[in-house]
């Protein structure tokens, strides 16, 4: 490759990062999305705060935040096994947890759901009006290499914008 055509390929590349660096620069009452689904894991691996600070930084004074958090449903005949008294317990405790998570976001509210987590996600992204998910990854399996399994079903399923943090 001759020497002016690298010359050309960087400055391209420095135009667009200085271009995107200007739509990053937003003036204040301007924001890029109104209604934000922040889905969470309760498991004490994953810190939020790195989530809260993406929401924060593409959303404006009026825009509404959702932290959602997404159980996995128990088989049916292991169910059967638990007692009521334990699972009502184990329910009210984790919904305990999911608002001490909100209250890290000023004025979040919070969404508890059963199922299949990124199918769960994107269903609610869907029927909630929410025009960005920001969802963290990480590696899970080899055949989700670049994204964790979760992620990679709402990257490819959801109808909003959706900002993975790895």
């Amino acid at each position: 490759m001759h020497l002016p055509s690298l010359i050309l390929i960087k400055a391209c590349v420095f135009t667009s990062v200085l271009a995107f660096l200007q739509v990053l620069k937003k003036p204040a009452g301007v924001f890029m999305y109104k209604n934000i689904l922040i889905p969470v894991a309760l498991d004490g691996k994953r810190d939020t705060e790195d989530q809260y600070s993406a929401a924060k930084a593409v959303s404006g004074e009026a825009s509404r935040f959702t932290v959602l958090h997404v159980m996995e449903q128990i088989p049916r005949y292991i169910e059967a096994q638990i007692p009521e008294d334990i699972r009502a317990s184990a329910l009210n405790e984790v919904k305990m947890e999911l608002k001490q998570a909100a209250t890290s976001l000023k004025g979040a509210s919070s969404v508890l759901l059963s199922g299949h987590a990124g199918r769960s996600i994107v269903d609610y992204a869907n029927g909630h009006d929410i025009d960005c998910i920001v969802v963290a990854s990480h590696l899970r399996v080899v055949s989700d290499v670049f994204l964790g399994s979760t992620a990679a079903w709402i990257v490819r399923h959801s109808k909003c914008s959706v900002h993975v943090l790895r």
